[in-house]
């Protein structure tokens, strides 16, 4: 869980001001210690490693880190999450590369041109009353933008990007290894610009050459009548900013919607459990009961028994996009009351007297006819 999870820096042991440089050489150095193939004595080696990267997949991606700051770990990557210390090919990747120096080509080059923004999830709680009329809800998300400073080239206005000495633009780099079996030849992804082919010398103040900042937006959601607990609705382009002029990615908006104290509801029916006063159940009465569209008038029959569900057409939940509602169904509760005046007691006891008597002449045939519905 979030809240359990320790704090990255920590987890490496680095000041909140580290360089990638500083993240990546702690990485290492613990990984080495903490890698289960070295430490099959120690039972917590394991989840200690997998806490390790997990930290060192949020720090070492710039804009993550820059994310996960701002919010701590309350921060949504997209779904691209650690949460089992391997998350995508990358991170064994890395820790290849880190033990066995990316012997056997397993090195891949870093996307150089337009990346697509990763997509947001926000949890939207809204309540009965909202998901039966319908309308708009305002919600404020903190996502990354493109730099107005640099418009995302992440150098310093009036600067721009240099081709990387180191690969010559390519964003590769070819290293050789004399080995055993011979002189291999391992391409991987350049060191120097992690991939890009340009390198940044004077990096922008105001996204310190990270070509994105974080930025809290507004947007409008339209919330359509009969919405159901747990819909996703999408929000094209609101989430996260893309790289290299790349498009930005989607938002997603997960309706919550939250437990009503009067209703229960069951697809696009509503359920509602009516107390009546047991002399009401017997008698029968006319009873209004609400709805979330005002209130209905609805005839209790004589001798209603207590559990008798009656069906109101048309006043639950509307089904999406008009095509009708749903019904409210009514559930009697019959109320046998604790505490009894003395008339009262007087009056149920002559009824009790009554209904012994009425059973006594009825007699065994009786009762049979009653129970079967007989005449």
């Amino acid at each position: 869980m979030a809240n359990n999870k320790r704090d990255y820096y920590e987890v490496l042991g680095i000041e909140r001001t580290a360089s990638s440089e500083e993240i990546k050489k702690a990485y290492r150095k613990l990984a080495r210690e903490y890698h289960p193939d070295f430490n099959k004595d120690d039972p917590h080696a394991e989840e200690k490693f997998k806490e390790i990267n997990e930290a060192y997949e949020v720090l070492s991606d710039p804009q993550k880190r820059e994310r996960y700051d701002y919010l701590g770990h309350k921060a949504d990557y997209g779904g691209a999450g650690a949460d089992d210390g391997f998350s995508g090919f990358g991170a064994f990747e890395s820790i290849f590369e880190d033990f066995f120096g990316g012997l056997g080509g397993f090195g891949r080059r870093r996307p150089s041109g337009p990346e697509r923004g990763e997509d947001l999830r926000y949890d939207l709680e809204i309540t009965l009353e909202d998901a039966f009329h319908g309308g708009t809800k305002e919600i404020r998300v903190p996502r990354s933008e493109t730099c107005p400073e640099c418009h995302g080239s992440g150098a310093r206005p009036g600067t721009r990007p240099e081709t990387c000495a180191a690969c010559g633009g390519s964003g590769q780099q070819q290293i050789t290894h004399d080995t055993p079996f011979g002189r291999m030849v391992n391409v991987q992804t350049c060191l120097h610009c992690s991939g890009k082919g340009t390198v940044v010398k004077e990096p922008c103040p105001a996204c310190r050459g990270q070509g994105r900042v974080i930025r809290e937006r507004a947007f409008e959601v339209k919330i359509p009548p009969g919405i159901a607990h747990g819909t996703r609705l999408r929000i094209q382009g609101g989430g996260e900013a893309g790289l290299r002029g790349g498009p930005p990615g989607d938002l997603f908006v997960v309706v919550a919607i939250r437990p009503h104290k009067l209703f229960r509801r069951e697809k696009d029916d509503l359920i509602y459990e009516l107390p009546l006063q047991m002399a009401l159940a017997a008698l029968g009465t006319e009873v209004e009961v609400p709805t979330l569209d005002g209130k209905a008038v609805m005839k209790i029959p004589e001798g209603t028994q207590p559990g008798t569900v009656f069906r109101l057409r048309g006043k639950g939940m509307p089904r999406l996009y008009g095509r009708g509602k749903g019904d409210l169904r009514v559930k009697v509760n019959v109320v046998i009351p604790k505490r009894l005046t003395a008339r009262e007691k007087e009056l149920l006891t002559e009824l009790a007297q009554l209904n012994a008597a009425n059973e006594k002449e009825k007699g065994f045939i009786g009762r049979m006819k009653d129970a079967f519905g007989g005449h």
